[in-house]
């Protein structure tokens, strides 16, 4: 979903991210600092054997758009954000693609930092969206991307 307003882009989606359609959706003229965070999928997660991991598979609840806009929505409240995107990746992905990006501009740098912070932050902790890691032996394990 696209606005004018501070929030230009959420959406919870199967197809690869575009790092530079995100950075694109926050430019604003009276933006002086602009945060991007891109989480990717990582060969290991602290398997008790050791286990690599070789790819991931994300899950979303129906209302994970709702959820990621009303966390958008917060942090643009809480900080002076010109403007604001997020998206997360669903599917199965491998290591090293990106699983979600989120970026804010706002004034200064120091407020784009700590808004992009929170705003992954938020994301992990409060969208249903889940993990399932498949490892090099054989063995899976689902994951909470929020609690």
């Amino acid at each position: 979903m696209r606005s004018s307003g501070p929030l230009r882009l959420l959406a919870v989606r199967e197809e690869p991210l575009s790092v530079d359609e995100v950075f694109r959706a926050v430019g604003d003229d009276a933006a002086g600092g602009t945060a991007l965070f891109v989480g990717t999928v990582r060969d290991h997660d602290g398997h008790p054997s050791g286990a690599a991991v070789t790819a991931l598979e994300y899950s979303a609840h129906p209302g994970a758009e709702e959820a990621l806009r009303a966390v958008a929505e917060k942090v643009a409240a809480d900080f002076p954000v010109r403007a604001l995107a997020a998206v997360h990746r669903t599917g199965t992905l491998a290591v090293g693609e990106p699983a979600v990006v989120v970026a804010v501009s706002c004034p200064h740098r120091a407020e784009a930092f700590a808004a992009c912070r929170r705003l992954i932050d938020d994301l992990k902790r409060e969208v249903p969206i889940w993990k399932r890691q498949t490892f090099d032996d054989g063995t899976e394990d689902w994951v909470g991307a929020c609690g």
